[in-house]
């Protein structure tokens, strides 16, 4: 059989079209390095946005001005709507560098940024910002992680059976850092905003290169590309920092002794204020000789014996450290025969750790429910800074985070929930078991602790964001809609207010056109033409069924009925309204135009052969809000320097307050939403549903009456520490 010569048989056709598919190029290992990184970086992206509302969120709270924090506030919620877009870009781009190897142009030696503009753009301020903190970002990785990455490569060429260039490897750090600025180019943010973003993508994506390039090569290799080749180890996570790398020449040992200098420094300053309280840790005999400190190994020690001895939450008040502490050292003493005593510096830890959770147990901050289970911690966290005195003076050490974060978690926490059932009490007590059973002396469990406990709290999070945007969402609906209402009544009033009008049309106003009004306000806004054209249909309904005296008013009554008529019906039909109703009511209209018409024509002694309609005088404004519980402070003027409304005027979205609701119940709740339109603020409990909602007056007055209490949601251990210090300059003061 001929065939013709467009026609081309199945099986070549597809044959043709798997040889011309680049990825059908591509080897298969390739592609399962493709797609193990792709996963990699996608929960990096993850961890990034997961985070970078917190940033925002903290760079707008120390903004100087308003400008600023609108600023923050604003990529906050462009981030959040484009947040899936730009992880499926970035992961597209990603996927086209490894297209790309396979169609590879050897006239073209280098890459050209996307963001240059040709060889003749000027480049602008921003882009020379950006283009030099992305240059550090890839000079960082390089200098952790070149050899690792040129390994790569050396693989790839191989594979490929070309030269490959490390700017050319899709895992090379400049290439992802294009990907992520091409896959964020359409973020309306500035360009500090920018450069936080990429400050994020270096801790949550650069980062983990060395992991990338580790487990690629072990693909490889294990495929027998390059095995021979020596594969670098992965980094350990604890040796990963935001700091510049060190080069092999470069000694680690000036580094480390700045940050033990720092810390030496700090916590010689703490010393200086805890020595008015030495010697509260003592055996109780009488010395025989002059008393022999400990060393910290064996106060380690002790502490992981009394730690396993610490009692349940219920009688946690009965468990004092210094006296349980002050018994072992006697019973040592007696044994040895000497007086054993605490070292200085490591009595002053002690110390300092009791006083500061004897602070914790008395914070009305935290709900009672948890102040004895994160009274349990006092030990493991005691054990931490006799180890390691960063403890104080390092915001991010993972132990202090994990207070913290617990604290945190629990703020919203409310006495009548049931704790025996709620996952989050449940949670924090799993923490405290797992610590006071299985930490002895390495400090690493409580980052593993921490990151379980961050991902939990992180799901609970982004579900209760997620109701109270719904509860945002339907306050603003209903605000609109109070708002509709209120100019619907206020045009109905000016229209209609001090008329005498027909009792049927007045009806209809009230009944029907008020409907119709309102879905337009709505739907389209006062400043719509929709608007304005049902307010003129208004207007001409009200004039067409009122007497007139001027000499044309007949002949404009019968210019305007068609059109009035015809938007009337279009309105009503809009609205869904009665059709029975609206036939009855246009009936009834037609008879108030006839004798209107009578009125206005010369034989007016015809006026009489129709009855007249019934009238009345609009004397009182329209309502048309239902039976609304009156507001208790509709009666209540407070002068702008009331301490009430001072207080209400310092509550932030995100703010938690706790009200007294009687003398043995209270409730915590979080400010949601703030709802200009009305004046109204939102609470919502910790999973994120709607429990309360006040007015501006209304709330100031709760604060006045000490019904109503903001809770200070700054760290707990800032909180703790910060006290303790005040407590004891004034004891040196006094002095």
């Amino acid at each position: 059989m001929h065939n013709d010569g467009n026609v081309v048989p199945l099986h070549k056709a597809s044959t043709d079209q798997a040889n011309r598919s680049p990825l059908a190029r591509l080897p298969v290992i390739l592609l399962q390095v493709r797609d193990k990184a792709a996963q990699q970086l996608r929960l990096g992206l993850q961890g990034l946005f997961d985070n970078a509302d917190d940033t925002l969120f903290e760079m707008a709270d120390r903004a100087r001005n308003d400008v600023d924090q609108n600023l923050f506030f604003e990529a906050m919620r462009d981030l959040r709507l484009k947040r899936k877009s730009i992880e499926r870009e970035f992961i597209e781009q990603f996927f086209e560098a490894f297209v790309s190897l396979a169609q590879y142009d050897p006239t073209q030696a280098t890459l050209v940024p996307a963001q240059a503009g040709g060889p003749q753009a000027q480049r602008t301020h921003d882009d020379l910002e950006r283009h030099l903190a992305v240059e550090a970002m890839v000079t960082r990785v390089l200098s952790r992680d070149s050899v690792a990455l040129e390994q790569l490569t050396a693989r790839l060429s191989v594979l490929l059976t070309r030269p490959l260039a490390n700017q050319q490897n899709p895992l090379s750090p400049a290439l992802l850092c294009e990907n992520f600025l091409q896959a964020g180019r359409n973020l309306g943010v500035e360009i500090k905003v920018k450069l936080i973003l990429l400050k994020l993508f270096e801790r949550y994506v650069l980062s983990e290169c060395d992991q990338l390039y580790t487990e690629a090569n072990q693909l490889l290799a294990a495929t027998g590309i390059l095995p021979d080749l020596k594969i670098s180890p992965s980094r350990r996570a604890s040796d990963r920092t935001d700091d510049a790398p060190r080069t092999k020449t470069e000694s680690a040992g000036p580094k480390a002794a700045e940050v033990d200098d720092s810390v030496q420094e700090v916590f010689a300053a703490l010393q200086k204020l805890l020595m008015q309280v030495r010697g509260s840790v003592a055996p109780t005999l009488e010395a025989s000789a002059p008393a022999q400190p400990i060393s910290t190994r064996d106060l380690l020690r002790l502490l992981s014996h009394l730690q396993q001895y610490v009692p349940a939450p219920a009688i946690e008040d009965e468990f004092d450290l210094r006296s349980q502490l002050e018994q072992l050292l006697t019973r040592v003493s007696v044994r040895s025969g000497k007086s054993r005593v605490v070292d200085d510096a490591d009595e002053d830890v002690i110390n300092l750790i009791s006083m500061m959770f004897e602070f914790i147990l008395d914070d009305h901050n935290l709900p009672d429910s948890f102040k004895a289970l994160i009274g349990r911690l006092q030990i493991p966290m005691l054990k931490v800074a006799v180890q390691d005195k960063s403890f104080f003076s390092r915001g991010n050490h993972p132990a202090r985070r994990l207070l913290n974060e617990i604290a945190a978690a629990a703020t919203g926490w409310g006495d009548c929930d049931d704790h025996q059932r709620d996952s989050l009490y449940l949670r924090i007590e799993q923490v405290v078991q797992r610590l006071l059973n299985d930490f002895v002396d390495d400090p690493a469990i409580f980052s593993e602790l921490l990151a379980d406990f961050l991902a939990f709290t992180s799901d609970e999070r982004r579900r209760s964001e997620l109701l109270e945007q719904r509860i945002r969402d339907a306050e603003e609906g209903r605000a609109k809609a109070e708002l509709a209402r209120l100019r619907v009544e206020g045009v109905l009033n000016q229209v209609m207010l001090g008329k005498v009008l027909p009792q049927a049309v007045v009806e209809f106003v009230q009944h029907a056109w008020s409907q119709v009004l309102l879905l337009t306000c709505f739907k389209h806004g006062k400043y719509s033409a929709e608007w304005q054209a049902d307010v003129l249909t208004l207007e001409q309904l009200i004039w067409s069924v009122q007497p007139h005296e001027e000499p044309d008013a007949g002949l404009r009554l019968l210019t305007i009925v068609p059109q009035l008529l015809k938007a009337l019906r279009e309105g009503l039909s809009r609205s869904a309204f009665d059709p029975f109703a609206t036939s009855e009511f246009f009936s009834e209209l037609e008879t108030l135009h006839v004798l209107a018409l009578e009125r206005m024509g010369q034989a007016t002694e015809q006026t009489q052969s129709l009855n007249s309609p019934a009238m009345v005088l609009v004397s009182e404004k329209v309502v048309l809000r239902t039976a609304q519980k009156a507001s208790e402070d509709t009666a209540v003027h407070l002068p702008a320097d009331d301490v009430g409304l001072l207080q209400v005027d310092q509550l932030r979205l995100g703010s938690w307050v706790e009200f007294q609701e009687d003398d043995d119940n209270s409730l915590r709740c979080k400010l949601a939403a703030i709802i200009e339109a009305t004046g109204k603020y939102v609470f919502v409990n910790r999973t994120g549903l709607k429990v309360l909602e006040h007015s501006r007056t209304s709330l100031a007055l709760e604060f006045r009456r000490s019904t109503a209490r903001l809770l200070d949601d700054t760290l707990l251990f800032d909180r703790a520490l910060e006290s303790v210090l005040g407590n004891l300059r004034q004891l040196n003061r006094g002095k």
